[in-house]
Order: structure tokens, then C-alpha cells, then sequence
């Protein structure tokens, strides 16, 4: 495939669209690690999204759709093929009724956490900390602190295989501890609708501001990461077994286990992405030989678009 040529093809197809060559995706992560995709694009509406959507599959290319990049991790060298992210381009919250809030896919939960304290609805506050984006939440049924996007999602709004525009409800999204039905990808997430429930803005700001508190305490939010790096497994903890196998610190190159939070891996500057997959690979064999426990990734690791 000739990316220069698609590039400047939909640049004509599409001229008011954010279209980057060789665009390092190290820029739209939170590890900030990752090579040059060959062409990234950024649609600013639905009907745009659509048409870019349908020259690609015109053209036989499946892009990589993705939101803010906080649980991703991409390979360093060139990425040949097309990444359509959903950000600030896309990131439009309503309020459509007293109790419910609809958020395209690129607004981050932090920004829809927020503007629910202020219009005094609950619900939200486990999202209050979470780097994501609303796509990318309900893509993974992000959660924490006991609250998870399952809780509060009560319509999804996507674009099919087929390039139609489809509604699901929550019961339709197969929502399980960290999965979806989007899991398996052909469809573009456009958005959500949150069904919250009335409550004291100040009330609601107070909770807030005490998980904040807590993250603050407990998480290296100092450094670029992830988040949790692995999922939880069945009967404990992933962080408790890393700590106890005596890898708080464990570095290889640039990435480190935190020495906060073992739960989380860092990019304590320069960390390529061979740099982390070696480390979480070492990770993994130490916990197994101790537990017998395989860890699984939380981080979605790419290996190719």
C-alpha cells in the first residue's frame, strides 16, 4: 500500500480533515512511547467520521480506531497503515435530561466526571481519575474504585461494519470486568448516554476529591504509564503478587515497576516500547514461577495496525 498516496487521496476526498503523515504516536499516549503511524487522522464529526470510514474500506484499509491512548502500547518503529483517533475533535458532553449525560467518544471521563459534579448528578466519581476517553472506556469497561462504566451506560451509539449508525443498550454491550462487545473492533464508537442520579453538587465534589486524594497517594502519577498494567486475577491482587515476588523497582532500559504502586509500569524517561513488553514479560515469568499464576495484560499491547 502506497500510504502517501491514501494520504493525499483523502486529503481531496476530505479537505477539511486533520489528516498527519508519519505522526509518532508516542504524542497521543499516556506512556508516550510509539513510532510514526504512516498516516493519522482525526475526524471532527459523524458525517465526516462516515466518510473517511467509507473511502478506507473503498480502499480495502481497516483503520485503527482509538481515543486518548491511556492503555496502549505501541510498537516503536513505523506503523504502516491508518489511525483514526477520537479526541478533542470529538469530545462534545450534553446534558439530555435531569439524570442523563450523552459524551462523544473522544471526551475524556475526567471532563464528563466533572461536568456531572457540576450538574449535580452522581455516579460518575469512580471516572473522576481515569486518563481515558469515553470510546475507550466503554470499549474496556474501564473502572475503579468499585464503579465501572457498565454502572452507568445506558445506550452506545456506533458506527457497524456496514457504516450504518446502530444503538445498542447496556445489556446489548456484553460488559464483563475490563470487556465489551467493541473488544473485537469493526465497529467506531461515536458515543455514550450515562444515566446518573441527582445529588448535591457539593456533595458529589467532596467524593472527588477524596479518591483524588487517594490516587495522589498511591499511584506514580508523576511519571507516564498506562495505568494498571495487568488485570486482576482470581483470587488476588497483581500488584500484591509483584510486590511480593520483589519487583517494586524492577527496571529494564527506561521502564520501571513502580516503586509507589507495583501495579504499575513507568516510563521513567526514554523507555522504548521493547523496553516495557521485555519488562512485563519478566514480570510475568517471575509471578508465574512464585504463584503459578499467569498474569494477563491490562495494556493493550499493538503489534501491528
Amino acid at each position: 500500500m502506497d500510504y502517501g498516496k491514501l494520504a493525499n487521496e483523502l486529503r481531496k476526498q476530505l479537505p477539511g480533515l486533520d489528516l498527519r503523515e508519519h505522526e509518532p504516536m508516542s504524542r497521543h499516549t499516556t506512556f508516550r512511547i510509539g513510532g510514526p503511524a504512516a498516516v493519522f487522522c482525526r475526524p471532527g464529526s459523524v458525517e465526516e467520521t462516515a466518510a473517511l470510514c467509507r473511502l478506507l474500506q473503498e480502499k480495502g484499509v481497516r483503520p485503527f480506531v482509538m481515543g486518548r491512548g491511556s492503555n496502549l502500547l505501541f510498537p516503536d518503529g513505523l506503523l504502516p497503515g491508518v489511525v483514526v483517533q477520537f479526541a478533542d475533535n470529538f469530545s462534545a458532553v450534553t446534558q439530555t435530561s435531569p439524570s442523563t449525560l450523552f459524551a462523544q467518544s473522544g471526551a475524556t471521563l475526567v471532563t464528563v466526571s466533572q461536568q456531572a459534579q457540576k450538574a449535580g448528578l452522581t455516579g460518575l466519581e469512580f471516572a473522576g481519575g481515569i486518563p481515558g476517553a469515553v470510546g475507550g472506556g466503554v470499549t474496556m469497561n474501564a473502572g475503579a474504585y468499585g464503579g465501572e462504566m457498565k454502572d452507568v451506560v445506558t445506550r452506545v451509539d456506533y458506527l457497524d461494519e456496514t457504516l450504518q449508525i446502530k444503538s445498542i443498550s447496556n445489556a446489548e454491550c456484553g460488559f464483563d470486568y475490563r470487556r465489551s462487545v467493541f473488544e473485537s473492533g469493526g465497529s467506531v464508537i461515536l458515543g455514550a448516554e450515562l444515566a446518573l442520579t441527582p445529588d448535591d453538587p457539593a456533595a458529589v465534589k467532596s467524593r472527588m476529591e477524596t479518591l483524588k486524594e487517594k490516587r495522589l497517594a498511591s499511584q506514580p502519577l508523576e511519571y507516564p504509564s498506562a495505568g494498571s498494567t495487568f488485570k486482576r486475577p482470581a483470587g488476588g491482587f497483581a500488584a500484591q503478587m509483584i510486590d511480593e515476588a520483589g519487583l517494586k523497582g524492577f527496571t529494564v532500559g527506561g521502564a520501571q515497576v513502580s516503586e509507589k504502586h507495583a501495579g504499575f509500569v513507568i516510563n521513567r524517561g526514554g523507555a522504548t516500547s521493547a523496553d516495557v513488553r521485555a519488562l512485563m514479560e519478566q514480570v510475568q515469568m517471575e509471578v508465574e514461577r512464585r504463584t503459578g499464576i499467569r498474569l494477563e495484560p491490562e495494556v493493550r499491547i499493538i503489534t501491528h495496525l
